[in-house]
C-alpha cells in the first residue's frame, strides 16, 4: 500500500501543473481585460484545483517521509521513530506502538498501539482543512461558472 505513495505524489504534481496551465492559459489566451465572468470563474476553479493538488502532494510528502523513517530498521527503530511525537509515551499507556497505517482521505500517518488505540502524526495540521477548503472553493467556482454560462446562452437551469 505504501508503494501507492510513489505514484500518487508525482500524479499530484502533474495534476497541479496541468490545472495551473489550464487556468493561466485560458486567461492568457482570452486576455485579462476581455475575459468575462465565466472565463474568470473557470480559470479560478482550475487554479484552485491546482492548489488542492499541490497541498495534497505536500501532505503526502510528509507521509512518505514518515513511512521511510518507519521502515528504516536497525538500532533505535523501536518504537517507530515517526510515532515519537511529544507525548507519545502517555498516549501509548505503556503498551507500546505496534504498527502504523497510511490513510489517504484525510491524509494521515496513523500510529497504532497495543491497547487498540491510535493517533495521527507527521502531517501538518493545516493540510487537510486547506485541501477541503480549496476543493469546496473550486466546486463553487465551477458551479457558478456553469450557472453563468447557462444564463449567458439563455438556457433555463431548471429545465
Amino acid at each position: 500500500m505504501e508503494y501507492l505513495l510513489l505514484l500518487v505524489v508525482p500524479a499530484g504534481l502533474i495534476t497541479a501543473f496541468g490545472f495551473a496551465g489550464k487556468g493561466f492559459g485560458t486567461l492568457g489566451r482570452v486576455g485579462l481585460r476581455r475575459a468575462d465572468r465565466v472565463v474568470w470563474l473557470r480559470s479560478l476553479a482550475a487554479l484552485l484545483v491546482a492548489g488542492t493538488a499541490v497541498l495534497y502532494a505536500w501532505g503526502l510528502l510528509h507521509v512518505v517521509g514518515a513511512v521511510l523513517e518507519a521502515e528504516d530498521g536497525g538500532t533505535d527503530s523501536a518504537p517507530i521513530r515517526s510515532c515519537r511525537t511529544p507525548g507519545w509515551q502517555e498516549r501509548t499507556m505503556a503498551n507500546g506502538i505496534i504498527d502504523y497505517r497510511v490513510e489517504y482521505l484525510p491524509i494521515r500517518f496513523v500510529c497504532e498501539t497495543n491497547d487498540g488505540g491510535s493517533y495521527a502524526t507527521a502531517v501538518p495540521g493545516y493540510i487537510n482543512p486547506s485541501v477541503l477548503g480549496f476543493t469546496l472553493a473550486a466546486a463553487v467556482c465551477a458551479g457558478a461558472a456553469a450557472v453563468a454560462s447557462d444564463r449567458r446562452t439563455g438556457k433555463d437551469p431548471d429545465g
